[in-house]
């Protein structure tokens, strides 16, 4: 399943269950992704999808900065809220062990 299905198919269990926040952030990513499509005449693939969720990602980390700079916690929160979602369908980054693995494999190359 590419990672736009599982979008969609998350987006219809958010549906189901009334998750109205959950709904709204999933419903933003797919108007971001649509956007893209349109504007680029193309239908993007899991590494195109992933550039645009970043994007979004670091969207919502400087708004929360700039909304905790602003004492408003309202929104700090709501932006929190939507960079979780958004978070979950990014790939988990590597730990600290997993780096250093990496980086030792390589030089042995």
């Amino acid at each position: 399943m590419s990672l736009k299905d599982r979008i969609q198919e998350d987006m219809k269990a958010a549906m189901r269950s009334g998750d109205k926040d959950r709904l709204g952030t999933i419903r933003l990513i797919m108007a971001a992704v649509k956007q893209r499509e349109v504007d680029e005449r193309i239908t993007l693939d899991d590494t195109q999808l992933l550039a645009v969720l970043e994007k979004m990602g670091k969207q919502r980390r400087e708004s929360i900065a700039q909304f905790q700079a602003g004492g408003r916690a309202d929104l700090v929160a709501k932006e929190t809220a939507e960079l979780a979602v958004i978070s979950a369908y990014l790939p988990s980054p590597l730990s600290e062990t997993e780096l250093d693995d990496l980086i030792a494999y390589l030089k042995s190359l």
